[in-house]
């Protein structure tokens, strides 16, 4: 039941993309003044170091593990680079609560439906380590488990964040060099072993989800992600 509440949750959001009426992604916290990004929320990222996306889309790598690629897009407008946040199954979250700092979550696509992903195979201009999109309908394996890292008690949107990749203890970072086709211009994503400006991470556009959107406690069973 709760699969299925999701599934035309994002249905809803993808619809309204498509209409066309916002070549920016609107904000349902503007007006009400959240300061944290919110479990659920569907939102871009951006690299603070080289000012590109967190994006994916439907295209394989052609080495590595061949699974989806995940790359860092300049365009400000592209739905492909928009992630539902999310728990992990053992310690889900609660729709509408601040992502709280240490911890762990998921990154889902949303076009896709699959969700942000590493593992121990090499990115195909640095040789650092891969980052893919990886699953089926939001559901993976461990690979998919990152954990928040930031200052203070939840994720301020307007810091910047890193990511921890919890099976490979490495950092979601930009490597800065560009591909060529079929992908021309987009910036390679990287699990990378350091900690540095590369690996900074600021909320942009999105839709976020208010506390008091959080449904009643009888539907307490459809609220966790």
């Amino acid at each position: 039941m709760w699969c299925k509440k999701m599934n035309l949750e994002q249905d809803l959001v993808k619809s309204l993309l498509c209409l066309g009426t916002f070549l920016w992604i609107f904000d349902l916290s503007e007006a009400r003044g959240i300061q944290h990004v919110t479990c659920g929320s569907v939102l871009k990222l951006m690299n603070t170091a080289y000012k590109v996306r967190l994006h994916s889309h439907d295209i394989k790598y052609g080495s590595g593990s061949g699974q989806q690629s995940v790359t860092g897009s300049e365009l400000k407008e592209d739905v492909n680079s928009l992630w539902t946040v999310k728990g992990v199954p053992k310690l889900p979250c609660t729709r509408g609560e601040p992502v709280r700092c240490g911890s762990k979550l998921r990154l889902e696509h949303l076009q896709t439906g699959r969700n942000l992903h590493s593992h121990i195979f090499s990115s195909p201009l640095s040789g650092s380590q891969e980052i893919s999109a990886f699953g089926e309908n939001g559901e993976g394996d461990t690979g998919d488990f990152w954990e928040i890292v930031c200052d203070g008690d939840s994720w301020e949107r307007d810091d910047p964040v890193q990511f921890r990749h919890l099976d490979t203890d490495t950092w979601l970072s930009a490597s800065g060099n560009t591909y060529g086709r079929p992908i021309h211009g987009q910036m390679e994503i990287i699990g990378s072993t350091h900690r540095d400006s590369t690996s900074y991470w600021k909320a942009m556009e999105g839709v976020f989800v208010h506390p008091s959107e959080i449904p009643t406690k009888s539907h307490s069973e459809h609220t966790e992600l």
